[in-house]
């Protein structure tokens, strides 16, 4: 899956002139926590809500209400937004923009066509992939289960499940306990628990949890 597939578009841009006041207005108007900042169809920044709470909370609170406003009036997008954006294209794997995402410790990444800026993908639209990857929204039994990491593994278990109607809804692999082995959590529909309980037992190192 790529980056173009789940991104969020039309994405919603901001001009570096703009005061914060105006920005902030337009964040909640438009339910966004981030927005990218573009300036004659080029991308210059990316400014987000903490970056505009930080420069409305930091002026001195000795200042009157309407010289705070004024103050406030006076500082624009550019004096906060983030210069040095990472952005990713929309041929970028999806987990690798995950991966830049967590590692940098950022919420979203502008998606860029040539030098134009076409979407967003943002923690949102990961938390959206995670729950269908997971077929959070799907009835089924849910086992999450240890399996020796061997070659054709987890085709013995696939098969195992085939061979019984029973229907993978999700099926993902995380990192195990050790080297040898990996934690698998899947979905199962068209089985019941007990069913789904005896065929998957003897494929895998270890039940870690089960349920309906």
């Amino acid at each position: 899956m790529l980056v173009g597939e789940r991104m969020s578009k039309p994405v919603i841009t901001i001009s570096p002139d703009m005061p914060i006041t105006d920005a902030v207005n337009m964040f909640k108007k438009e339910h966004i926590r981030r927005a990218p900042v573009v300036k004659d169809g080029k991308l210059v920044g990316i400014v987000t809500e903490g970056n505009l709470m930080n420069a409305s909370t930091s002026s001195t609170t000795t200042l009157s209400i309407w010289e705070l406003n004024y103050l406030l009036s006076k500082i624009k997008v550019a004096d906060v937004m983030t210069k040095n954006v990472m952005t990713v294209t929309e041929d970028t794997p999806i987990e690798q923009a995950a991966r830049i995402m967590a590692d940098n410790k950022v919420g979203g990444l502008p998606v860029m066509r040539d030098a134009y800026v076409v979407g967003i993908i943002t923690e949102t639209d990961l938390f959206k992939l995670f729950l269908e990857l997971m077929g959070a929204r799907e009835m089924g039994v849910r086992v999450t289960a240890l399996v020796t990491d061997k070659p054709g593994g987890l085709a013995e278990l696939s098969a195992a499940i085939a061979a019984q109607k029973g229907n993978f809804v999700s099926f993902g692999v995380f990192t195990g306990e050790d080297s040898s082995n990996r934690m698998v959590t899947f979905k199962v529909g068209g089985m019941s628990l007990e069913q789904v309980k005896k065929t998957v037992d003897p494929h895998v190192k270890e039940i870690l949890d089960i349920r309906a």
